[in-house]
C-alpha cells in the first residue's frame, strides 16, 4: 500500500512539476558540481553541430555521475537542487554531456516546479521529442538534438508566445554569460 502510494505520488510530480515554493530555503540542497570541466570529453563543443553517437559505457568513462544518471539514464533530478532554478544571468544554456546550445535565457521564466523551465529552445534542432509511457503517463521527452541525452519533458501550459513549458533537469545543462555566449552562437550560425 505505501509503496503505491508513493508510485502515484511520483506519478503525479512528475507529470505537473509542480512544488509548494514555500518550501524552507534552509532544506535545498544547491547543486556544486561544476560541470563545466570537459577534459576527457572530446565531443564536448559549442559550435560543432555534428551528431553524437557514443555509448552509455563511454559516456559513464567520461561524465559525473550526477550527469550520467540524468542524461543517459532517463533520471531526474530532485526539485529545488539546480544552481539554474532560480538563476537570472543573461546568457546561453547548453548541453552539459556534448556542449550542444539548447535554450537562450531570455526564454527562461519561474515556473515554481523545482527546475529550470523555458518556453522555447534556441532552435528546431536543439531538441528532439519522443514519448514518453513511463509511471502510467503520456508526457513528451525531450532531448538533446546532438547526443540524444535526455534533458526533461515538455508541457503545454507554459506562458506565451509558445504556450509551452520546457521542464528541464538543470544538472544537464551548463551556462555561458552573455558576452561570451553570443560571440559564440554568432560564429556558429553564420556558417548555416
Amino acid at each position: 500500500m505505501i509503496k503505491t502510494l508513493g508510485i502515484i505520488l511520483l506519478s503525479f510530480t512528475m507529470q505537473y512539476c509542480t512544488y509548494s515554493q514555500s518550501q524552507s530555503t534552509s532544506n535545498q540542497k544547491i547543486s556544486n558540481m561544476d560541470s563545466t570541466k570537459k577534459a576527457n570529453n572530446s565531443v564536448y563543443s559549442h559550435t560543432d553541430q555534428s551528431k553524437v553517437n557514443v555509448s552509455n559505457d563511454e559516456w559513464k568513462k567520461v561524465l559525473p555521475k550526477e550527469i550520467y544518471d540524468v542524461a543517459r539514464l532517463k533520471g531526474t533530478e530532485r526539485p529545488y537542487t539546480s544552481k539554474f532554478e532560480k538563476s537570472n544571468d543573461i546568457g546561453t544554456y547548453y548541453c552539459a554531456v556534448c556542449g550542444n546550445a539548447l535554450f537562450r535565457s531570455d526564454t527562461k521564466f519561474d515556473a515554481g516546479c523545482g527546475w529550470p523551465s523555458f518556453y522555447e529552445p534556441i532552435s528546431k534542432t536543439s531538441v528532439i521529442y519522443l514519448e514518453d509511457n513511463t509511471y502510467g503517463m503520456t508526457r513528451t521527452e525531450v532531448e538533446c538534438g546532438r547526443c540524444k541525452s535526455h534533458l526533461g519533458h515538455v508541457f503545454n501550459d507554459g506562458p506565451p508566445p509558445t504556450g509551452m513549458r520546457y521542464c528541464i533537469n538543470g544538472v544537464v545543462l551548463d551556462f555561458e554569460k552573455a558576452k561570451d555566449a553570443e560571440k559564440k552562437y554568432n560564429e556558429q550560425n553564420k556558417h548555416s
